[in-house]
């Protein structure tokens, strides 16, 4: 592989969500597919499965998300994106390993999202105190995450 592969590989990823911001996700999903032929990263996988995702391509998606975990193991947002995405698709016990993991993953930078989404989790399974801890922990590491203190509010008037 020639030395600058990487770096073409990274341009064509940058143009590639460039193209995925701006609602052209056919040319960006042409985008992420070359920038993977050159340089395969966890990355790109993972930004190609938001673009299917956008296109309404659940199991494209996921299957992107796998391909990325088998780049990099230790990139934790395509854990967190396949529970998101069992999660809107009712799959609640499945999603739980995978936002787990997520949480795990040391190559992660929103950690308040799988904390989020467990929460979400457990709403759904009606286990009401495990929730309330994971979107407090979702507080915890991002205060002013909206969503999670929307839901600790919820939760309060829920029990009250």
């Amino acid at each position: 592989m020639p030395p600058d592969s990487h770096e073409r590989a990274w341009a064509l990823l940058q143009k590639a969500y460039r193209a995925q911001i701006e609602g052209d996700y056919d040319n960006a999903v042409a985008l992420y597919k070359n920038s993977l032929e050159i340089f395969p990263t966890a990355e790109a996988h993972t930004f190609l499965g938001w673009t299917y995702h956008f296109q309404g391509k659940i199991e494209e998606a996921i299957t992107e998300y796998k391909r990325a975990i088998e780049v990099d193991p230790e990139f934790g947002n395509p854990y967190n994106d396949i529970g998101s995405y069992l999660i809107q698709q009712g799959r609640y016990d499945e999603a739980i390993p995978w936002l787990e993991r997520a949480i795990a993953a040391p190559r992660y930078e929103p950690r308040h999202f799988p904390h989020f989404n467990l929460g979400r989790v457990y709403i759904a399974k009606g286990m009401l105190s495990r929730a309330r801890d994971c979107f407090s922990e979702s507080l915890r590491i991002e205060p002013g995450y909206t969503l999670a203190r929307q839901a600790v509010e919820n939760l309060r008037r829920m029990v009250n």
